[in-house]
């Protein structure tokens, strides 16, 4: 921060001060006496005031003296002239000239400390109204957000009180709001132009603000565009981007506004967040409570709703997911894998939740969505007849993309009935929960629906009867030691067997073994049950043993 060159002139201590070269567009931010040697004791855009006392009839070593002070590059070099140095020679002025450097001549009568004074007041002004200013323009920029504004009035101010074209991202780099900013070079910056490419380069910027140590420089082509990044508690929120038309409109008072808007822009993202958060955490329980409890549905309620965005009086069906998530080997071994492949929770249900809304809207359908303990609960809007088919499309399109995004993750899902789908929440979901417990019997990413269930709920109705359950316990209670003890599969053998009607050339490719080896475990099976697996009735027994066994496994 400094003022103006033709600010200091005017200053009375300077009315008997000659000015011996032109006076250029410079700024002073501060105001020295330095003799020779200057070395690096002169710093950028400072007032050097000078006796001229180490170059005495020295015309080579005034020369060598300015030039030290060009390369600090100062903006005003002033001689006191009458004792040391009575004139300042032609060839001396040329050179200062040449560099835009201004330089002038004072009366030896003129005390320095006069000057030093009345120029470090005049500076001391203009930093403490440049500081006025960037604290109002704080306060607005805060006002800004905490009033209820966007992103959009961020950048409006900066542009007022700056002239810096300026846009703002989010942190996937979406536009959330632009101030004159080209749309070529956003493009470029995220990518999405192939013509050309950001390059991100180190370069030194001559503020010596704080902020400058922060700002991204990428160059496309032979233009500079800015980057600084917006955080919060040490999260990535999303970026300010800037493009000044030459590097000096980055000015102290440009920099502080820019360091105001980024606290600006991190409050607007923490609020935008913890709105966000709240009507999850609203919606989550709000349908959490409608799916567990049976609820009277009244008119609260459906005010209630309606309040979060659901309309309750559209038919719906309940699918409930139980979600299984593996890592892949290659990316548990890799640092550099992309955030959206995590097996966080959170981002997992971010991208589920993501794409049930992604289905819905493709298939013009309402859908309403919550997790609990690592199941999706989501009720899909429907019609009563073909509402099975309507279901195998919905899930058809969450999972075709939950693959690409999120692999390893596999779903297994329970379908309620339709039953005119009106107001059933309560009993959908446990319809559905019914269909996912019974699914799971067989292999991960099943989908069950609940009207394909009769023979299993018959099975379960029966299987808490004491004597059928002792009768179960009493057929395979071996059987299951022998595979707890030797870590065999022969139950899962049985039931692959069962499935292929006792054909063993079909079950032995089924299991990937070789028709010995299938053949020695059905003698086992037969050995230890006691029942042989030529016998229909024993057969029978066997098989409906084994599945009350599941089915008891999967109500526990």
């Amino acid at each position: 921060m400094g003022v103006a060159v033709e600010e200091v002139l005017k200053l009375p201590v300077l009315e008997k001060a000659r000015v011996q070269t032109h006076v250029y567009d410079r700024q002073v931010d501060w105001i020295s006496v330095i003799e020779t040697p200057v070395e690096n004791f002169v710093r950028n855009n400072e007032f050097v005031l000078s006796t001229g006392v180490g170059c005495v009839d020295d015309v080579l070593a005034l020369e060598g003296y300015v030039e030290d002070v060009i390369r600090s590059e100062a903006s005003v070099l002033a001689f006191a002239t009458g004792r040391h140095l009575y004139k300042i020679p032609d060839r001396v002025l040329k050179l200062a000239e040449k560099h835009e450097l201004i330089v002038m001549e004072i009366p030896w009568e003129v005390r320095f400390g006069d000057i030093l004074q009345d120029v470090l007041r005049l500076i001391s002004e203009e930093n403490r109204q440049e500081q006025q200013r960037t604290e109002e323009i704080r306060q607005e920029l805060i006002n800004c957000v905490l009033n209820g504004k966007g992103l959009q009035e961020i950048t409006s101010i900066i542009y007022q009180n700056t002239g810096i074209p300026t846009a703002i991202s989010d942190h996937n780099k979406q536009i959330r709001a632009n101030q004159y900013f080209d749309r070529y070079y956003i493009d470029v910056l995220n990518g999405h132009e192939l013509s050309q490419e950001g390059t991100l380069v180190e370069t030194e910027m001559d503020s010596d603000h704080p902020l400058s140590h922060y700002i991204e420089t990428y160059e496309i082509g032979d233009q500079k565009c800015y980057q600084l990044t917006i955080l919060s508690n040490y999260k990535k929120q999303g970026y300010i981007l800037f493009k000044p038309k030459d590097d000096k409109d980055l000015t102290w008072v440009n920099l502080h506004i820019l360091e105001h808007a980024l606290t600006a822009c991190a409050l607007y993202f923490v609020k935008e967040n913890a709105i966000e958060m709240t009507e999850i955490r609203l919606k989550d329980n709000f349908l959490l409570d409608l799916a567990k409890q049976e609820r009277e549905m009244d008119r609260a309620l459906f005010s209630k709703a309606q309040l979060l965005g659901y309309d309750l009086e559209k038919p719906y069906i309940c699918l409930v997911g139980h979600i299984r998530f593996v890592q892949p080997e290659e990316e548990r071994t890799s640092s550099t894998m992309p955030q959206v492949k995590s097996s966080s929770i959170n981002s997992r249900n971010y991208y589920i939740q993501k794409e049930v809304t992604h289905a819905g809207d493709a298939l013009h359908r309402r859908t309403m969505t919550t997790f609990d303990e690592g199941e999706v609960i989501v009720y899909l809007e429907t019609d009563r007849p073909d509402y099975e088919e309507t279901a195998n499309q919905f899930l058809d399109l969450i999972e075709r993309r939950l693959h690409e995004l999120l692999k390893g993750i596999t779903i297994s899902w329970g379908i309620s009935c339709h039953k005119g789908g009106y107001q059933t929440f309560h009993k959908s979901y446990e319809e559905a929960e019914t269909a996912l417990k019974i699914g799971q019997q067989h292999e991960e990413g099943e989908r069950t629906f609940f009207s394909d269930t009769r023979m299993n709920r018959l099975l379960m109705a029966l299987s808490h009867e004491e004597e059928i359950g002792a009768i179960v316990s009493d057929t395979l209670e071996k059987l299951i030691d022998y595979d707890q003890k030797r870590q065999t599969e022969l139950i899962h053998t049985f039931m692959v067997y069962n499935k292929y009607n006792s054909n063993v050339s079909q079950t032995a490719r089924a299991l990937n073994l070789h028709r010995q080896s299938l053949l020695h475990r059905l003698r086992n099976i037969e050995h230890l049950t006691g029942l042989s697996l030529l016998n229909a009735d024993d057969l029978f027994l066997l098989e409906l043993s084994v599945r009350l066994w599941l089915l008891k496994k999967v109500d526990a």
